[in-house]
């Protein structure tokens, strides 16, 4: 950084709207949170982008400022607010939260394959669960195998990637004014007026909040450029505020665009899934030009997927065993090949990632599958951006212990109070995302998946908290446990695990509390067994 400003080599406020921009807002952000609000929707970009979306970007760029050196991390920003274990404990939920995400993308390049082979969405007909969950691992694997000969490559292929999907979101919301234009403005949502875009705020609409929280999360990424613009204290909201221009329009007006050609008050049930190959091919075939709209998103999607899975497995694993050192990491996950490749913790990677793809099997249908994923993601991703606030706090608390270049709002207790409010509504929006979406209330599913949705987030998160406690008995006694004890905690685990989704997927009326009871019982015997003093022969 030092050297760039040295040079005089700024990076110009424009520049930093567009890294920002890629990492906030996607065509399939638009079509998710269409189906779980509809055209009401357009009321809830506009509150996000006021209310959250700039206040969020603006605190993340003084976060940035503060930690400059440490190159602006999440983990680095707690670690210098609260002390090692806290900066740990936010690397390992920040790694958590992504395996949903890389489970869900590995889902993507399934349906994406599907479709641009096939032209449509019947092969989901013939496909189960376990074959979608098949054939997920599988795609899963082969990026894992290739990945170190391919990661540059895969790099390049994401920036491609991720310029075309941003053409097509922009050519799909032009062409699509066009098209109504066109058509004397005749539109499927029917009718449509003032109240059809007034959200109805009850509970239903409360548990959607965390997957527009998740759309537009990911500022943080840009944190450590704040430093390295001219003016940061002039430019930085300049960007921030282009930023949300360009979010408001994408949002706003791709939402109305998918209200062109689909009704919001009967949206499809897969929509989530292929919603954006149905809104391509209603575009190509009102403009007269079949399905090729659709086939070049389906074979950019797949594209910008591939290159995105295979650097995430890499860069996530390596991010977590890289940034937590050897205090609370445990050695056998630290442990590296000879080039570099932190094997076991792909290995944890996968395991964990083949446990969220065990989870989904029993759900009906594939449809029920990936939005249960996509979904799960709406509930960690929230959860982990509660860091952000918490630290923001932190820093405005005691704002003479953290210079900045960049200050957002000059008072402290204001800025204080900004962030307090921010954490809270994301907080909120976490619980109430844990209510599973797209399924009927109380239902059979509803209830399978509430299970689910727990059962992953005690797994993901609570093994964060476990592996210091692994480390320190390394430490202690050379190895953590003795081969009995991995076996024994191994079976327990399996057991509880698969128990639990069974007796969810049942209709038992008090299925909530036997579970609640099995739990306990498990995790008291892996104490017991844990707590045992590992055999040294």
């Amino acid at each position: 950084m030092d050297n760039t400003q040295t040079h005089g080599k700024y990076i110009s406020w424009p520049i930093l709207t567009l890294m920002a921009f890629v990492t906030v807002i996607g065509f399939d952000d638009i079509m998710y949170n269409f189906k779980n609000q509809g055209m009401t929707v357009i009321t809830s970009w506009i509150l996000m982008l006021f209310l959250y979306v700039i206040p969020y970007s603006l605190m993340v760029g003084q976060l940035g400022s503060v930690f400059n050196k440490e190159g602006g991390g999440l983990s680095s920003w707690i670690r210098g607010t609260n002390g090692e274990f806290l900066g740990y404990f936010t690397a390992w939920t920040y790694w958590a939260a992504s395996v949903p995400y890389v489970v869900d993308s590995a889902n993507s390049v399934v349906v994406g394959f599907g479709w641009a082979f096939t032209g449509s969405g019947k092969f989901q007909d013939t496909m189960s669960n376990a074959e979608f969950t098949l054939w997920t691992f599988i795609i899963f694997i082969i990026f894992i195998i290739i990945q170190r000969r391919l990661a540059n490559s895969m790099e390049f292929l994401s920036v491609i990637g991720g310029g075309m999907m941003f053409v097509m979101t922009i050519l799909f919301v032009v062409l699509a004014f066009v098209g109504l234009a066109k058509n004397g403005g005749h539109m499927a949502t029917q009718p449509m007026n003032v109240h059809t875009i007034i959200p109805n705020f009850d509970l239903k609409y409360w548990t959607t909040v965390g997957m527009l929280i998740y759309a537009v999360n990911g500022s943080e990424l840009i944190a450590p450029y704040v430093t390295q613009m001219r003016k940061p204290q002039r430019e930085f909201p300049k960007a921030m505020i282009a930023l949300a221009v360009m979010t408001a329009f994408l949002t706003i007006f791709g939402s109305f665009a998918l209200g062109i050609y689909f009704n919001a008050y009967h949206l499809p049930n897969d929509l989530k899934m292929n919603g954006s190959y149905y809104a391509f091919r209603a575009l190509g075939e009102q403009f007269g030009l079949g399905d090729i709209f659709m086939y070049v998103y389906a074979w950019t999607s797949v594209v910008y997927m591939c290159a995105l899975l295979a650097v995430l497995l890499d860069a996530m694993t390596r991010m977590l065993i890289s940034d937590t050192g050897d205090k609370y990491m445990p050695e056998f996950l630290r442990k590296t090949t000879k080039d570099g490749l932190p094997i076991n913790g792909y290995i944890l990677t996968c395991t964990l990632c083949a446990f969220i793809m065990f989870l989904g099997v029993f759900l009906p249908e594939m449809n029920d599958v990936f939005n249960w994923l996509l979904n799960l993601n709406g509930i960690i991703s929230p959860g982990v951006t509660c860091w952000i606030f918490y630290a923001f706090m932190r820093i405005r608390k005691n704002s003479s212990k953290y210079p900045s270049k960049y200050v957002f709002i000059k008072n402290d207790k204001l800025a204080y109070l900004a962030g307090l409010l921010l954490l809270l509504v994301t907080a909120l929006a976490t619980l109430l995302g844990v209510a599973p979406q797209d399924v009927e209330q109380f239902s059979h599913t509803w209830w399978y998946e509430l299970v689910i949705n727990i059962v992953s987030i005690v797994v993901l998160i609570g093994l964060g908290a476990l592996l210091p406690s692994i480390r320190r008995r390394e430490l202690k006694y050379g190895t953590a446990f003795d081969r009995s004890q991995w076996y024994l905690m191994i079976a327990l685990v399996v057991f509880s695990v698969v128990f639990d989704i069974w007796l969810g997927g049942t209709k038992i009326a008090l299925r909530l509390v036997y579970i609640i009871i099995e739990v306990v019982i498990a995790l008291t015997l892996l104490v017991v067994i844990a707590h045992k003093k590992p055999s040294q022969s």
